[in-house]
This record gives structure tokens, C-alpha cells and sequence, in this order.
């Protein structure tokens, strides 16, 4: 009887739980809904708010006309579902910023805008946004940028034979290098798609750039209705060597003036759109080289740091008093490649150093010795022997190409492995609540 007595308690007690349960269930997502299922996440109705209020004050600050509240809310979702499922794979992958890393970094871009951080603090809460918001998007954007160094910007290579082929054929003019400010509007097809869902892409793409072409704002445009990652920036992608763009855009931007749009341009990840901003050139590229040599004494168990500036301090005097520095250079470096010049690292420009290096270099008048200057490699005697100003446009323009090629094979694998990321994940977006 008793018996009975405690099993009935128990199932009216499960009863009332689960009564409570189901009704608070039901309140906490009157308070605050999901609005969508991203793998075994969800991101809510107030998170989706406060993102889409941070990237309005965006777009209002850059004077850029508001699409409908929708159409808005769907693009910052957009954005926020394949962020989301960027950092579940960062996190899987280990990557990860400590508060330690972040603060200090708030206090570099504090210090860069001649701000202590509380100053920065203040600053950031006037303009609407809370310093741990702040910090969360910074994390968010480091992560990423990590996970995609990682994934995609390791396996990237450039050969000079790609540099010679592109000069061939795509700089014969002698202007590859040149800037161009480019807007970007993409419509974009899942891989394998059917014929008829490709038919409606491109009948969208070819309508867009008729409205375009007829005077419609590309930023709004894009803002609105572009499957870009650059969407909510206006479709903005800043100013550009003029082959800094995916291949295939290549042929139709050295055709178009300022101002014009392109054609809808077909790729794996669907249609382009591509408006040509602005234009400019790139002049002669002057720098200073200088003719240096060094001694180099490494540290181990056997000397320290106290020891190899001792030995650098010891061979700066027997110079002064008339020994020949390559011959000690020969003797006691331990860079045994310059060695055997002499010390001579022959002629070096801006970026062919380590920074520590560099900058004591650039303070030596001809002939002076240093003191003993410390990099990641030891204690260095340093001597600069010439100095002169020569044209480096060629081998800037090299250079040049080499970012070129490898931002333009970093964009194409980001659009694609973007893409693939989002259609092969699990999502679900409850659009009645948009």
C-alpha cells in the first residue's frame, strides 16, 4: 500500500516537472527563439539582433542604403551560419584565442589609434559596442583566419614559373600591377545542381546587371541580394592589383573602364558580377640597398649572451686597431656561408632581413661597426660598406605577381571550400521567424 503510495508521488511529481519543463521550454523561446539549427548548434533570435544591429550602424556609417529589415536579416544569418560552422571546425582543429592573446591585441589596436585601452574601451561604448563584444569578434575573425591558413592557405604555391607565365600572358603591357577598385555581386548554384535551378541563377544574374547597367545602386544590390562573403560590405572588395581577382575574371577586367559591370561569368560556385570602381597605376619603385657583412657569433650551453657580446666586443677593437674584419670574419663567424666571403652578405635590400638587424643597419654611417646586436639567429658584428638607391621596379613587380597569383588561388579555394562547407553541413532556418 505504502508501495503504491510512493509510486503515485513519484509519477504526479513527473507529471509537474514535466509540466514546468514544457512550460518554461515554451516561454524561454517566446523570449528568445531559434532561428537556426547549424549542426549541433543553434544561433538565437537575440543573437541574430544584435548582429544585424552592429552591421546596420556598418552600412549607415559608410552611407549605404538600407535593403528591407528581411533581406537584411537573412544575409547577417547567412553570414553568421557559415562563421558558426568555420568555428566548429577551428575548434576541432585546436585553434583558439586565450583572453591573454586577445587583450593584448586590443591593446596593440589601441596603442595604433594613440589610445590607452580604457580610452579604446570608452571609445568602442560610444559608438554602441561593448568591449567584450568586441573582443568576440576579434576572436571570431582571428580564428577563422587561422582555420583558413590552415586548410587552405598551406597547400598554396606559387612557382616562378607561374610568375614568367603570367607576365607573358597577362602583363605584356607592362601594367599587371596597376589598381583597380572592384565591387562583387554573386548568384550563387550548389554543386550539381539541376539544369533548371541553373536556368533561374543565370536568368537572376542577367536581370540584376540590366538593373545595374540602368542605374540601380551596386552596394545596395549587393547588400541585398549578393551570396557573396563580401555581401554586407556592399559587395566591396577594395583595391586590387589588377589581376588580384580569380582567374577567370581576368579577360573581362582589362576590358572594362570605370564604372562599367560585367556580364554574368560563370564558376563552380555559380554567377559573378563584377563593377569596375576606380583605376590607377603603379609608378617606378625606388629603394635603398647596402653593400654589409657581418660576424656572427651563435649562443649554446657553452656561451651565453654575456659571452658572444664579450667575443663581438674583442673583435670590434682588434678592427679598430687595424685587424681586417673579413679576416676575422673568416676566423671566428659562425655564419659559416658569409664566412667565407669575408662576412659579406653582399648587397641587401629593405625586406632581405630580420627586423633587429635591418634597423641597426639602417642607423650605421658607411664603414662604422655596430655594437653587438641581437637577433633570433645570435650576437652580430655588423659593417655597412655602400649604399645606393636603385630601381627595384622589376623585382617589385615580381613580387607583385607572387601575391597576386596566390591571393587570386586563395580566393578561388576560400569560394569554393566556403561553399562545399555550407551545402555538405546541416542547417536548418525557421524562416517564419526572420
Amino acid at each position: 500500500m505504502v508501495l503504491k503510495m510512493i509510486n503515485k508521488l513519484i509519477i504526479h511529481l513527473a507529471l509537474v516537472c514535466g509540466f514546468l519543463f514544457v512550460s518554461y521550454y515554451a516561454y524561454a523561446e517566446q523570449l528568445d527563439r531559434i532561428v537556426a539549427v547549424v549542426e549541433d548548434d543553434v544561433i538565437l533570435e537575440s543573437e541574430l539582433q544584435r548582429e544585424a544591429v552592429a552591421i546596420v550602424r556598418k552600412l549607415q556609417a559608410s552611407n549605404t542604403t538600407m535593403p528591407p529589415e528581411y533581406v537584411l536579416k537573412r544575409q547577417v544569418l547567412e553570414k553568421m551560419i557559415v562563421d558558426r560552422l568555420q568555428r566548429h571546425l577551428a575548434e576541432k582543429a585546436g585553434i583558439n584565442m586565450s583572453e591573454e592573446m586577445l587583450t593584448n591585441s586590443a591593446t596593440e589596436i589601441a596603442q595604433r589609434n594613440n589610445m590607452t585601452l580604457e580610452q579604446f574601451k570608452e571609445e568602442l561604448q560610444g559608438q554602441g559596442m561593448s568591449y567584450q563584444a568586441f573582443l568576440e569578434n576579434m576572436r571570431n575573425e582571428i580564428v577563422i583566419n587561422q582555420l583558413r591558413g590552415k586548410e587552405i592557405g598551406e597547400r598554396i604555391k606559387v612557382t616562378d614559373r607561374e610568375i614568367e607565365h603570367f607576365i607573358e600572358t597577362e602583363d605584356k603591357g607592362g601594367e599587371g600591377i596597376g589598381q583597380y577598385h572592384l565591387g562583387h555581386i554573386l548568384v550563387a548554384v550548389k554543386e550539381g545542381a539541376s539544369a533548371e535551378i541553373i536556368k533561374k541563377a543565370i536568368n537572376k544574374a542577367e536581370q540584376l546587371v540590366k538593373d545595374l547597367r540602368g542605374g540601380q545602386d551596386f552596394t545596395k544590390t549587393a547588400v541585398s541580394v549578393s551570396d557573396d562573403d563580401n555581401a554586407l560590405k556592399g559587395g566591396d572588395l577594395g583595391w586590387r592589383s589588377k589581376s588580384d581577382v580569380p582567374t577567370l575574371f581576368v579577360d573581362t577586367i582589362s576590358k572594362m573602364s570605370a564604372g562599367d559591370v560585367s556580364d554574368p561569368i560563370r564558376s563552380p560556385s555559380g554567377f559573378h558580377i563584377i563593377k569596375l570602381m576606380e583605376a590607377k597605376g603603379v609608378g617606378t619603385q625606388m629603394i635603398t640597398k647596402a653593400k654589409v657583412r657581418h660576424i656572427l657569433i651563435k649562443t649554446n650551453e657553452l656561451v651565453d649572451d654575456d659571452e658572444a657580446q664579450k667575443r663581438l666586443m674583442a673583435l670590434k677593437q682588434r678592427i679598430a686597431d687595424g685587424d681586417d674584419f673579413a679576416t676575422l670574419a673568416r676566423a671566428h663567424s659562425d655564419d659559416k656561408g658569409s664566412a667565407l666571403k669575408g662576412g659579406s652578405l653582399d648587397w641587401v635590400g629593405p625586406d632581405d632581413l630580420v627586423k633587429p638587424f635591418q634597423e641597426a643597419m639602417e642607423k650605421l654611417a658607411i664603414n662604422d661597426i655596430s655594437d653587438p646586436v641581437q637577433t633570433q639567429f645570435g650576437w652580430h658584428l655588423i659593417q655597412v660598406l655602400e649604399r645606393e638607391n636603385k630601381d627595384n621596379t622589376s623585382d617589385f613587380k615580381k613580387n607583385q605577381i607572387r601575391d597576386i597569383i596566390r591571393k587570386r588561388k586563395i580566393e578561388e579555394e576560400t569560394e569554393l571550400w566556403l561553399r562545399r562547407l555550407r551545402d555538405e553541413s546541416y542547417v536548418e532556418i525557421f524562416q517564419d521567424r526572420l
